[in-house]
C-alpha cells in the first residue's frame, strides 16, 4: 500500500484496496476523465470521508493517489524538472469535494506553484455519486486581472472537450506568449523582484540599477516587479499570495531566474527555491557573477574566486540525503566527517591559499610601484561609481586603449599610465574598479590588493556620471567606501562629467558647490580647466622642489626620449 500516499490512518484494508485499484485506471488522453472513475472517485470518498485525488499523467495513467482530510489534502513533493519542451508539468490533479464547493484558493495555489496541467473539483454527493466538475487552468497572459480559466459542467458525461488538444493549445499560447518579440534572444530570462520597505521612488531607483546589473550580466529582463510592505516576511521576503502571482507569472514570460534586489541570507534562498522550483539569486550573487564574467588578469580572478567562497561558504548547507553519509574506508571510521563539513574544509583550504596567492600578488605590486616613487612621480587615482566614465577619462587623458564600455564594472584591473601636463610635469594616472552601492564586503574585501593602489596615491579624481539622476546618492556612496578604507585623509577633485548630456547651469552649480571640475570624457576640448586644477593640486601637495636634481633629469629625460618616439603628448 506504499503506493498511495497521504492521510492513511485508521483506514480499512478493503478501503486501501480500492484505493490501490485506482492506479489500474487508464484514462484515453482525449479525455480529461471518464465518467466511470469519476464515480469511483466519488463512491470511495463517500466511503471513507476524505477528499481523495490522483495525479494523471498525458496518457492517461494515474502516477500517484493521494488521500486527505475532508477539508483538502496535501501533494507530495513532485519531481523538480519538467517534461523536455513543456513549461507545464506534464501532471494533472483530479479529486474530490465532500461539500458543493467549487475550487477553493488552495487549489489555485497547487495549480500555479505545480504548474499542473489543470485541475479538477468532484462534488461528491450524499449518494456517493458525482455532482459537479470544477476545472481551472493557467491563462498564458493575464486577461482582466484574472490569471486562471475556469470550466465547470454539471455532470462529467456532459464533458465535451478534447483534453490533449485543450493541453496542446495551451502549452503553444504559452511559448508564443513567453517569447512575444524575442524568438532570436537566447540569453537566460530574468524577473527582477524588488521587496521593500523603503519609499517607492527609491525602491525604483534601486531597481533601475538592478536592471542595469542585469544588463551587464547578459541576462533578458522580461519583468520588474516591486512590493512595498510594512514588514519584510522573514522566511519569503513576500507573501504567498505575491510569491505565486511570481510563479504564475514566470510562467507565462518562460522565465526560470529570480532576482531579488536584496542580500538573501541561505534560509531564505532555500525557501523561495522550494517554493517556486525556479533559480533564485539575489543582488550580491549577480555581480559576484559579473566579475567573475569580466575579470581577465591572473590577480582578477583569484580576488573574484575568493569573494565568491565567502559567500558560498555560510549557504553550504543540506541539500540531500548523499550529504549526510559518512566516508567509510581506513582513517574513516567512527563519527567521521559529512559530506557537507568535507565541503566546507574544502572551501577553507581554498580560501587559505587564495589568501597565500593574493598575499603574493600585493608583494609584486609593492615591487612594481618601487621604480615609480624612487622616480618621484606623483600618482593620481581615478575612482568614482561603476560606469560614471572613469576609463574612458582615462583613455582621453592618455591616449590609452583601456576598455570602455556603457556597461557596469567595465574596468576590474587597475590600469596605470603616464600624464604630461602642460607645465612639463609628469604624473602617473590609475584607473580603478568601480564602486557601487551596497557593494559585497566580500568583494571589498578581496580586491584590497586592487584598491591598494589608492592608498599610494596623492591625489583622487572622482569622477560623477552628472547625467544620471541619482548622481548625488553615488557620490555619497562613493564617499562611504573610501571612507571605509580610510581614505578619507587624501585629497579628492570632484570630477562632473557628461556635461554634454545636461544643462550647462546643472554642472555650473554643482562646480562650485563642490569646488569641482566639469568636463565630457569623450571631448579632450573640455579637459584642459581638469589638467591645469590636477596641477595646481599637485604642485601645492609636492613642491617641484622635493624632488631632487637628479630626479628631475632622469624625469626630464625620460620625457624627451618620449616625446621622440611619438608616445607622450
Amino acid at each position: 500500500m506504499d503506493r498511495v500516499q497521504g492521510n492513511l490512518a485508521g483506514l480499512k484494508p478493503q478501503q486501501l484496496r480500492h484505493l490501490e485499484r485506482l492506479y489500474r485506471r487508464k484514462i484515453p488522453p482525449t479525455s480529461l476523465i471518464t465518467p466511470e472513475l469519476a464515480r469511483q472517485l466519488t463512491e470511495i470518498t463517500g466511503d471513507i470521508k476524505r477528499q481523495v485525488g490522483i495525479l494523471v499523467d498525458r496518457q492517461g495513467t494515474v502516477a500517484m493517489v493521494i488521500v486527505g482530510d475532508r477539508k483538502g489534502l496535501v501533494i507530495p513533493p513532485l519531481k523538480r524538472e519538467r517534461q523536455t519542451g513543456w513549461r507545464l508539468k506534464g501532471l494533472r490533479l483530479i479529486h474530490t469535494h465532500l461539500n458543493a464547493e467549487p475550487l477553493n484558493q488552495d487549489d489555485l495555489m497547487d495549480l500555479a506553484l505545480l504548474r499542473l496541467d489543470c485541475i479538477a473539483a468532484l462534488e461528491t454527493l450524499p449518494s456517493g455519486l458525482p455532482g459537479h466538475l470544477h476545472g481551472a487552468y493557467l491563462l498564458p497572459q493575464r486577461l482582466e486581472g484574472r490569471d486562471w480559466g475556469f470550466i465547470t459542467i454539471d455532470h462529467v458525461a456532459h464533458l465535451d472537450m478534447d483534453f490533449a488538444a485543450f493541453v496542446r493549445s495551451l502549452e503553444e499560447e504559452l511559448a508564443r506568449a513567453g517569447h512575444s518579440g524575442t524568438e532570436h534572444d537566447r540569453r537566460e530570462r530574468a524577473i527582477l523582484i524588488g521587496v521593500t520597505t523603503r519609499p517607492r521612488q527609491t525602491a525604483e531607483d534601486s531597481l533601475l540599477e538592478l536592471r542595469e546589473l542585469a544588463r551587464t550580466a547578459g541576462l533578458n529582463v522580461v519583468e520588474v516587479i516591486l512590493q512595498q510592505r510594512q514588514r519584510i516576511d522573514p522566511r519569503f521576503l513576500m507573501g504567498r499570495g505575491k510569491l505565486m502571482e511570481l510563479v504564475i507569472r514566470a510562467l507565462q514570460m518562460d522565465a526560470e531566474l529570480l532576482i531579488f534586489d536584496a542580500d538573501l541570507n541561505p534560509s531564505q534562498v532555500r525557501s523561495i527555491t522550494d517554493f517556486t522550483e525556479l533559480k533564485v539569486i539575489d543582488r550580491t550573487q549577480l555581480i559576484l557573477d559579473i566579475f567573475a564574467q569580466r575579470a581577465r588578469s591572473r590577480e582578477g580572478k583569484l580576488q573574484v574566486e575568493m569573494a565568491q567562497l565567502k559567500y558560498l561558504l555560510p549557504r553550504l548547507g543540506k541539500r540531500d540525503d548523499a550529504l549526510s553519509r559518512l566516508t567509510g574506508g581506513i582513517g574513516g571510521r567512527g563519527p567521521g566527517e559529512t559530506k557537507l563539513e568535507i565541503d566546507r574544509r574544502r572551501v577553507r583550504e581554498r580560501l587559505h591559499r587564495l589568501a597565500q596567492e593574493l598575499d603574493q600578488v600585493r608583494d609584486e605590486r609593492r615591487v612594481r610601484r618601487g621604480p615609480r616613487q624612487r622616480q618621484g612621480l606623483p600618482i593620481i587615482s581615478i575612482v568614482g561609481y561603476t560606469n560614471a566614465g572613469k576609463s574612458t577619462l582615462l583613455n582621453t587623458l592618455t591616449r590609452a586603449e583601456v576598455l570602455a564600455e556603457d556597461r557596469l564594472f567595465a574596468t576590474l584591473d587597475p590600469t596605470s599610465r603616464r600624464l604630461r601636463f602642460p607645465k612639463e610635469r609628469e604624473v602617473i594616472i590609475t584607473d580603478t574598479v568601480g564602486f557601487i552601492r551596497d557593494l559585497p564586503k566580500d568583494l571589498l574585501e578581496a580586491f584590497k590588493a586592487t584598491l591598494e593602489e589608492l592608498e599610494d596615491a596623492d591625489l583622487l579624481l572622482h569622477v560623477i556620471d552628472l547625467s544620471n539622476p541619482r548622481f548625488e546618492e553615488q557620490m555619497e556612496t562613493v564617499d562611504t567606501i573610501l571612507a571605509s578604507l580610510e581614505l578619507s585623509d587624501k585629497p579628492v577633485l570632484k570630477v562632473f562629467n557628461k556635461i554634454d548630456l545636461i544643462a550647462p547651469e546643472i554642472a555650473q552649480w554643482q562646480c562650485r558647490r563642490h569646488n569641482g571640475v566639469a568636463i565630457s570624457a569623450l571631448d579632450g576640448g573640455t579637459l584642459r580647466p581638469l589638467l591645469t586644477r590636477m596641477e595646481e593640486i599637485i604642485d601645492r601637495i609636492l613642491p617641484r622642489e622635493q624632488i631632487s636634481s637628479a630626479e628631475q633629469d632622469a624625469v626630464a629625460e625620460a620625457m624627451r626620449e618620449r616625446r621622440d618616439t611619438g608616445l607622450l603628448h
